[in-house]
């Protein structure tokens, strides 16, 4: 067989575009090779600046290997091929080429200046009209390259003679924008033409000035402005570049958008739209002077993830009438985006699109979404046919109301005249899972469809309410999940840069990132056990699973400062015992005043977290060759576990809180280190779930550990009776309830089909659905032995009456793949190792197997 190699990838960049590292670390797959192959050695072939030099490095890595020249400039390009020789000896054929852009890395290389309009009516409500701005240039002949680097103070989008530049929506995201706001680049070569062109931009207010938070919120949180700041380079054949920046130069005008807010939706009135505004020739004699403000170019920094983008359309699935005579459509998926329209009507007339993700006696029901308004409103120009979808909001929903539709909506509905259009961050999905039961396939739907609502550029806890922001509890408990259903590595690793920038001096880690004023109870800033250990885990995470050494190199400082505030905070007790704590976070036994009030005590969870990211930053000393620093923090969790043991675990093993949260985490975290004591808890563990009917009693904290501190114990047969228990609380309860994503609550509806009464009702938050990892790991039985995948465990663990299922991971080596099934007494398993991967096949009765790179199937007997 012959050997290929994929073309290679760059940093984690799906279109190296733009980049921002100068040194960027390549990875690449082994697309084929006989069975057994091993590389022994690369080559990277660099072609740059008419150059092209190879390079021959020993060695097996092939995933995040650094840059082998010399540093990339600004607007550099490069082609990058990869060639590998096996142990053998011999070489395989170069890749497929992938080329990459760097963006503008020096802060010298910005001219631009964000502008927008001088109005600004009403500078502390939701009700400020956004702008559109423009400005008209000349091209010459001979364009050969065109880049426009573009951001904002607030929301843009760019157009071009006309049309839209780029794909992305909701940019430039949301970053602490003090320290670091994010440019996009767009190569705009064909949109341009000799002789007169038009560069403008749409804005919105978004997360710079919007409004944020709950209970009326905070507006202006980043800046009153709301401003574009465009730079285009236009390159030609003779080697000359004119750049056309944003300046005092650019004309402004009010927008169509009369008002746009993330949380309230859109209006937009087409009568005030001015035909031919971003096109050369138009006639801006009645706009006003743009005003120039101010950025510190360097501040602006290129993305480590792609954009947010439509990735899908969902058509409606039923037309509804509710006893007010209501008309709703349902999208048969509770999703996170916006509806796009395409309706005639006279003049003046307005379409109201009004959404919810659940209904309540036949009609929509918008209690949960608090103080967000989630109403779109447009408002006809008179024109034959008008297509409209608002730009600067998004909402959480499944079900739309439709007031004043001018047509026969039936009718228009099944012409497709109303769609559903899907946002979120365009990550590259990574892991699919499948059962032999359809409900568990649901609930597996729901965890993903959950995720997909809820990285909308940031990871944030619910997308539809007064919200919508980066709790860094709920990411540190789902970032396993995460990191198997997609490729989160670029994203999350940029949101860390965050968390590490709102860290206080003394190391407290934000309750959520980026930080925005809020109440008494989560202002001033104080640290939390498990949100707080985000700084130690996350980074972890996604160094096993995509093999990053970059981020935890990134994230130590970070990391450790969190450890030593809570080992200043514990003292010599070692005991984290005091101080404002969330504990077991919306345990189903607290009540609906005080989430907080979990059966599990809230000191024994921070202590239990302390010994975790102790030992956590340990290992990423270990890891990072910081011997010393490796040894004190192995030493200090050390510590931290014999206090934890003096102080909660009674002599036979049981725990002074006799929670099920309390033994997940003694077991899983590593707290109890008398091998009976292990196994007393998880008898202790095991048997509270049987007195509980197989109920979930189990909050954020103790959720994500439940499953695992069960099988991991040999109590196997508990964790699946866990897992399929369909009475409330539990996983499935929420799928027989017709549940398409994840809830905040366990009983965010309860069983006569109301809703729950409490403040915080979300029926899509990812949180609970981090069993998920659990039954790719556990129930197919595919999980990385080493960093990376680059070792494979394969150890599927049938039980709860499955007769198959399957899992698939895209790897950082390939594809990884397992499918088992039971049949006349049998396991029949085939898994697939991707090249430059091993793995160990761990079937129960059967000894270890290690197996090379390939599809291996075996059959083996079913013990009674």
């Amino acid at each position: 067989m012959t050997v290929t190699v994929d073309a290679p990838r760059i940093e984690y960049h799906r279109e190296p575009l733009g980049i921002g590292e100068r040194m960027p670390r390549l990875s690449w797959r082994v697309g084929s090779a006989p069975s057994g192959w091993r590389q022994a050695a690369y080559r990277v072939d660099i072609e740059r600046d008419g150059r092209s030099v190879s390079y021959e490095i020993d060695g097996g890595e092939q995933v995040l290997v650094d840059w082998p020249a010399e540093p990339l400039g600004s607007r550099e390009i490069a082609t990058v091929r990869i060639a590998v020789r096996g142990v053998d000896g011999a070489w395989s054929d170069a890749s497929a080429p992938t080329t990459l852009e760097t963006g503008l890395l020096e802060p010298s290389d910005w001219v631009a200046r964000p502008v927008g309009a001088t109005r600004n009516e009403h500078p502390n409500s939701d009700q400020r009209r956004p702008s559109i701005v423009r400005r008209e240039f000349e091209v010459r002949e001979g364009l050969v390259r065109a880049r426009l680097y573009a951001t904002a103070h607030g929301l843009y989008e760019a157009e071009l003679n006309g049309e839209r530049v780029g794909d992305d929506t909701l940019s430039p995201g949301w970053t602490v924008y003090g320290a670091r706001l994010r440019y996009y680049t767009y190569d705009v070569t064909e949109q341009l033409r000799p002789g007169a062109n038009a560069l403008g931009a749409w804005l919105g207010d978004g997360w710079y000035r919007g409004r944020l938070g709950w209970r009326g919120g905070f507006r202006n949180v980043y800046g009153t402005d709301q401003s574009f700041l465009g730079q285009l380079e236009l390159t030609y054949a003779d080697g000359t570049r004119e750049v056309v920046a944003t300046d005092h130069s650019w004309r402004t005008a009010p927008s169509p958008i009369l008002h746009s807010g993330l949380y309230d939706g859109e209006d937009y009135d087409a009568r005030e739209e001015q035909a031919g505004w971003s096109s050369p020739g138009f006639d801006d004699a009645a706009w006003e002077m743009a005003q120039e403000r101010h950025r510190d170019p360097a501040t602006l920094v290129a993305p480590t993830a792609p954009p947010v983008r439509c990735t899908e359309e969902l058509q409606p699935v039923e037309v509804l009438t509710g006893p007010s005579g209501s008309r709703i459509l349902d999208f048969g998926q509770n999703l996170v985006g916006r509806v796009r329209i395409r309706v005639s009507g006279p003049a003046g007339a307005t379409v109201t699109l009004r959404t919810a993700e659940v209904m309540q006696d036949g009609e929509i029901y918008t209690r949960p979404l608090r103080d967000a308004r989630s109403t779109d409103n447009y408002t006809l120009a008179g024109r034959e046919v008008e297509e409209w979808e608002p730009r600067f909001t998004f909402h959480g929903f499944r079900y739309v109301e439709v007031p004043g539709w001018p047509g026969d909506l039936d009718a228009d509905v099944a012409a497709g005249a109303l769609v559903a259009r899907v946002y979120h961050t365009d990550l590259e999905r990574t892991g699919w899972f499948e059962s032999s039961d359809p409900a568990l396939n649901r609930l597996h739907q729901n965890v993903l469809w959950g995720m997909r609502g809820n990285f909308v550029d940031i990871p944030t806890d619910c997308p539809q309410r007064d919200e919508r922001i980066g709790w860094t509890g709920d990411i540190q408990v789902f970032g396993p999940t995460a990191s198997t259903l997609y490729d989160v590595s670029g994203m999350l690793s940029g949101w860390l840069q965050d968390v590490a920038i709102e860290q206080l001096p003394d190391g407290t880690v934000p309750w959520y990132v980026p930080v925005i004023p809020a109440d008494r109870m989560w202002t001033p800033l104080r640290p939390g056990a498990a949100w707080g250990d985000v700084a130690t885990l996350l980074p972890w995470t996604l160094y096993e699973r995509f093999g990053d050494v970059g981020v935890l190199r990134a994230q130590f400082d970070s990391a450790r400062r969190w450890v030593d505030l809570i080992e200043r905070i514990a003292g010599p007790s070692r005991l984290w015992n005091t101080g404002f704590q969330l504990g077991d976070w919306l345990d189903p036994a607290a009540p609906p005043n005080d989430p907080a009030d979990a059966r599990t005590d809230r000191y024994l969870v921070a202590t239990a977290y302390f010994a975790k990211s102790a030992r956590t930053v340990a290992r990423m000393a270990e890891v990072l060759g910081l011997s010393s620093e490796a040894s004190r923090y192995d030493a200090l969790a050390n510590e931290v576990v014999a206090a934890f043991t003096a102080e909660y675990v009674n002599d036979d093993g049981t725990m002074t809180s006799d929670a099920q949260t309390a033994y997940a985490l003694a077991l899983q975290f590593d707290l109890l280190t008398d091998p009976k004591m292990r196994d007393a808890a998880a008898s202790r563990l095991a048997q509270l779930v049987r007195d509980a009917g197989n109920r979930i009693a189990t909050g954020f904290v103790g959720t994500p550990l439940v499953s695992d501190a069960l099988s991991g114990a040999g109590h196997i047969d508990t964790a699946y009776d866990l897992l399929l228990e369909r009475e409330c609380p539990s996983w499935l309860y929420q799928v027989e309830q017709g549940a398409t994503t994840v809830w905040e609550r366990w009983d965010s509806l309860l069983p006569d089909g109301t809703v729950n009464p409490g403040q915080m009702t979300s029926f899509n938050h990812y949180a609970l659905g981090a069993v998920a990892d659990w039954m790719h790991r556990v129930i197919a039985g595919l999980a990385p032995a080493e960093p990376g995948y680059r070792r494979i465990r394969f150890a599927p663990r049938p039980g709860g009456g499955l007769t198959s299922a399957s899992a698939r991971q895209l790897t950082p080596y390939g594809e990884a793949a397992i499918a088992w099934r039971i049949e006349g007494g049998s396991l029949e398993v085939e898994v697939t190792v991707p090249v430059g991967a091993e793995a160990v096949l761990d079937l129960v009765g059967v000894g270890e197997e290690t197996l090379d790179s390939g599809v291996h199937s075996r059959r083996v007997a079913l013990r009674d």
